[in-house]
């Protein structure tokens, strides 16, 4: 049996609902201050109680003893031995061994285990954001989403990367972080070329120097560019639209916030950027990339004239000066 819900039919248990104050070490919200303060100890409290079957510690007696049903409790799994203080919660559970689908989006067609991702999902077919930050005035669908945000706020940056001394907000910046900077796998290979990419955004922005494709217009002259990094520095400076950015130190202006932030660490001796074969530090990802191909075989760039390859872009230019003369190219060309 399938059951079937709009998102107008579908409320949430009230435990659920949101709340204005929101605990920034974790995902609660509260509908008082004072429940917020009073849940707020748990975090600054020293975790005295501990469990007597595994390595557990909580705050309060009331903490270890809710935690205490997933070992006493009579409602058992079969499949993997986990136990729920109700049946109804293990009768849920059970179906994410099943696979068993009971709870249809009458809108797409979608099917979920428990009602409560239904209730989740239906969102984004209603639009609805009951997730309100007590700071500005943003609405998120997801409790967990508005959490993040509030990281904004608080500056909060708990996911560390272990190879360097950078911190970030959000687990997922954390993996893109990890992969663009500190690994060397390339698993996008250009169809055209052949050359390997970290990611697909940059495989993207490459694979337009081989089809000239200009997807960026501007909306007040004929202009087309390749990124949308480069119409917007056009916007800037041919059109005065939007803003620039300007250095407290040289006064130098950027187009955009990266830009100045990567320029700024120059003035600042900052070079978060570490080497994972040798000592060596960088102020960009970019200086970086271009220092890790002297640890590494991999040659990715080729001299269209001859077919040689190189590792970095300054060997490659310096190569072509020499390979366009003796070629009789005069001017010197770049056939990358």
């Amino acid at each position: 049996m399938t059951f079937e819900a709009d998102s107008n039919d579908i409320t949430e248990h009230s435990r659920d609902m949101p709340g204005p104050y929101l605990c920034t070490m974790c995902d609660r919200q509260f509908r008082t201050k004072l429940n917020l303060r009073q849940h707020q100890q748990i975090h600054n409290v020293e975790q005295v109680y501990s469990c007597t079957q595994c390595e557990k510690r909580f705050p309060t007696q009331h903490y270890l003893k809710k935690h205490m049903y997933i070992h006493s409790s009579k409602y058992t799994c079969t499949e993997c031995g986990k136990c729920f203080s109700h049946i109804n919660h293990l009768t849920v559970h059970r179906q994410s061994h099943s696979g068993e689908k009971l709870f249809l989006c009458t809108v797409c067609g979608k099917k979920f285990v428990q009602s409560a991702d239904l209730v989740k999902h239906s969102r984004v077919h209603s639009g609805e954001k009951p997730y309100k930050c007590p700071t500005c005035d943003k609405a998120f669908s997801l409790s967990a989403h508005l959490n993040t945000h509030m990281r904004v706020h608080t500056g909060d940056k708990p996911y560390k990367c272990s190879l360097c001394e950078k911190s970030f907000s959000d687990s997922s910046n954390l993996r893109r972080h990890t992969r663009h900077i500190h690994s060397n796998r390339r698993p996008y290979d250009c169809l055209y070329c052949g050359k390997l990419f970290k990611n697909g955004g940059d495989l993207k922005r490459h694979v337009y120097t081989h089809t000239d494709a200009k997807p960026h217009s501007c909306r007040h002259c004929s202009d087309c560019f390749a990124q949308v990094g480069h119409l917007k520095a056009h916007l800037l400076r041919s059109h005065n639209e939007g803003a620039w950015f300007t250095c407290y130190i040289c006064l130098k202006k950027f187009g955009c916030t990266g830009h100045l932030k990567r320029h700024l660490r120059r003035h600042e001796g900052d070079k978060p950027y570490v080497c994972i074969d040798c000592p060596k530090r960088f102020s960009t990802a970019d200086e970086l990339k271009s220092h890790q191909m002297t640890h590494s075989d991999l040659k990715l760039l080729c001299c269209g004239s001859c077919g040689k390859f190189f590792r970095n872009k300054a060997y490659l230019i310096k190569h072509l000066k020499s390979c366009s003369d003796g070629l009789g190219f005069s001017d010197g060309r770049l056939l990358i």
